[in-house]
């Protein structure tokens, strides 16, 4: 029996996977004129994904794009994609382009935006056994662009900066890059917020060393402050990171990663700490507390 192909939302109709086509003049792939954002469903709630759209709405807000959608309709095309692929646990991807237009940079010549969404079942960012084990991490070479640039406060297409760092920890050996931004303080990485844990203080770096604001990463912020640790958003220097008692990493795709080794040198005792350890139990708990998601087979 052959397994029936995933659908993907284009422009408000769905295409089988293998059909699922954008033109060649688009802006997005010209360009990577476009925003996007990563969301989750767990047991048949999508997690967050009204922060998500706030967030979508925002970036495209900063570059001047027109949304087609309300935020509701996005919503509902979201909710509609994942009941048409009978998915209750699923990655979303959500992709808003500038559109159709002509080999010219000008925005003006794309008449309208069209939105993207794709919905697959997702494996770990880092393998099953990366939250047991931890992963390591290299700091890379490769800055984060500087806030008055490409800001990577705005989720944009344009993915090229996190690409080099990633590619520079994989020569490497590494499992993933640390990326600092242009004045030498810890960023991020490529598509992860960063916390570090010293003498029971959970910190994270600002919105001024050139990060995005993640949704797990305020998730982790609130349940780091329920669980009774002093959080802080700071600048971290190199120094910092590397001699801290625990390191890690938060993202949709991602969820909670312990860091265990940089730049070849081991992060506390080599293992996952048990301040890591808490979040992530606390973490799993509150994905599937349907409080925090929106429902999508009412």
């Amino acid at each position: 029996m052959a397994v029936r192909e995933l659908l993907v939302y284009i422009d408000g109709a769905l295409y089988p996977k293998s059909q699922a086509k954008i033109s060649v003049y688009d802006h997005g792939l010209l360009y990577g004129d476009g925003v996007f954002e990563g969301i989750r469903a767990y047991g048949g709630y999508v997690f967050k994904l009204k922060e998500h759209i706030d967030r979508l709405f925002k970036s495209a807000h900063v570059i001047k794009l027109t949304m087609p959608l309300t935020k509701q309709g996005v919503i509902d095309a979201v909710l509609e994609t994942l009941r048409r692929n009978n998915l209750r646990d699923a990655y979303i991807r959500l992709l808003v382009t500038r559109g159709f237009g002509d080999i010219g940079v000008d925005p003006r010549k794309c008449p309208k935006a069209s939105i993207i969404i794709i919905t697959e079942p997702l494996l770990p960012a880092f393998g099953v056994e990366s939250q047991e084990k931890g992963i390591s991490a290299i700091i890379t070479w490769i800055r984060r662009d500087r806030v008055d640039a490409t800001s990577h406060e705005v989720k944009s297409m344009n993915y090229l900066n996190s690409m080099l760092g990633k590619l520079e920890a994989f020569d490497a050996g590494a499992d993933e890059a640390i990326m600092l931004d242009t004045r030498g303080f810890v960023s991020e990485a490529p598509t992860s917020n960063l916390f570090i844990v010293k003498n029971d203080e959970v910190a994270t770096p600002p919105p001024t060393a050139g990060i995005l604001c993640g949704i797990t990463r305020a998730t982790v912020m609130e349940l780091a402050l329920k669980l009774g640790f002093h959080v802080t958003e700071r600048d971290i220097t190199p120094s910092e990171l590397i001699s801290a008692d625990e390191v890690f990493l938060t993202g949709t795709h991602a969820e909670i990663v312990p860091v265990t080794k940089i730049a070849e040198r081991i992060v506390g005792d080599g293992k996952v700490g048990a301040v890591t350890r808490r979040i992530i139990e606390e973490f799993k708990m509150v994905t599937q507390d349907s409080k925090h998601g929106v429902q999508i087979y009412p």
